[in-house]
């Protein structure tokens, strides 16, 4: 199996590339610096081809699908793992459109750079890592990264449909907390006004606490590349106990939700029982 992976220089894109090595797969290895991965070079030699890739780049996007295609001869797996967070509160939030950049608009190069190869081979699979915040939503100062998760989410879905005549699986992964530089170097933090200490400056205060190292890189890619072989793939995959609960308890509430005001919103059609009472 022949994996493609974005942002392989730190974290879970490491962890992955590793696992998938491990595996007896070959892996095309994606990072801004491709010398960061010199490592791996020596450790699994010709298993492996690092390639330079900043995902803002169409054209990189491009090349180094073009890379891999000449060195592998083709490409199963593409898992566009690549971006980081901004923290801080909309209000003054800065950049909230290089976040975009990066988290959504890199998996879309990377994602149409692919597909005529997976077409042509008629069958593939595409991992897209977006967050478990971005299935619960609603934690402050994580508003354009979640945002950006978000739009990859929808992006999947329509993808999903789209793609699976051609024999195109896809799977978006949401993960939890992780012991990675994910809320280190890795977090951009704005000033936070005083106003928002309660809010904003809390969620600041418990991403530098012990709630994000709760799982373990090394098993989180295991399992992914489990999953990914087995062929078994989920549509949504939390990654993570804390990611898990989050996702249960919030299903629960939108079940819930949507329950309770269905008789109000199903009074809108023509012919039905008008007015409803308003639930409370």
């Amino acid at each position: 199996m022949i994996w493609f992976i974005t942002g392989t220089s730190r974290g879970l894109g490491r962890a992955l590339a590793i696992a998938a090595l491990q595996a007896g797969d070959r892996v095309v290895a994606t990072a801004r610096k491709p010398s960061e991965l010199d490592d791996l070079v020596a450790r699994f030699g010709d298993g492996i081809l690092p390639a330079e890739l900043d995902v803002t780049r169409a054209d990189q996007a491009e090349s180094a699908v073009a890379a891999a295609i000449e060195r592998f001869g083709g490409i199963d797996v593409v898992v566009n793992n690549a971006g980081y967070a901004n923290l801080g509160p909309i209000e003054t939030m800065d950049d909230f459109r290089t976040q975009f950049e990066t988290n959504f608009w890199g998996v879309y190069h990377v994602t149409r750079a692919v597909l005529p190869v997976m077409k042509a081979q008629h069958g593939g699979t595409i991992v897209q890592f977006t967050s478990i915040g971005a299935r619960v939503g609603g934690q402050p100062g994580l508003g354009s990264y979640q945002a950006s998760k978000f739009a990859v989410d929808g992006f999947t879905r329509v993808l999903a449909a789209e793609t699976a005549p051609f024999g195109i699986r896809t799977m978006v992964v949401e993960p939890g907390g992780f012991a990675t530089d994910w809320s280190g170097s890795s977090m951009r933090v704005h000033d936070i006004p005083p106003e928002y200490d309660a809010t904003v400056g809390a969620m600041a205060r418990r991403l530098g606490d012990a709630n994000m190292t709760q799982a373990d890189p090394e098993r989180g890619a295991e399992i992914l590349v489990r999953v990914v072989k087995s062929g078994h793939l989920p549509t949504h995959l939390p990654l993570g106990a804390n990611a898990a609960r989050m996702a249960v308890e919030f299903e629960q509430r939108r079940l819930a939700e949507a329950l309770k005001w269905a008789e109000l919103s199903s009074s809108a059609a023509y012919g039905a029982k008008y007015p409803v009472d308003i639930p409370v």
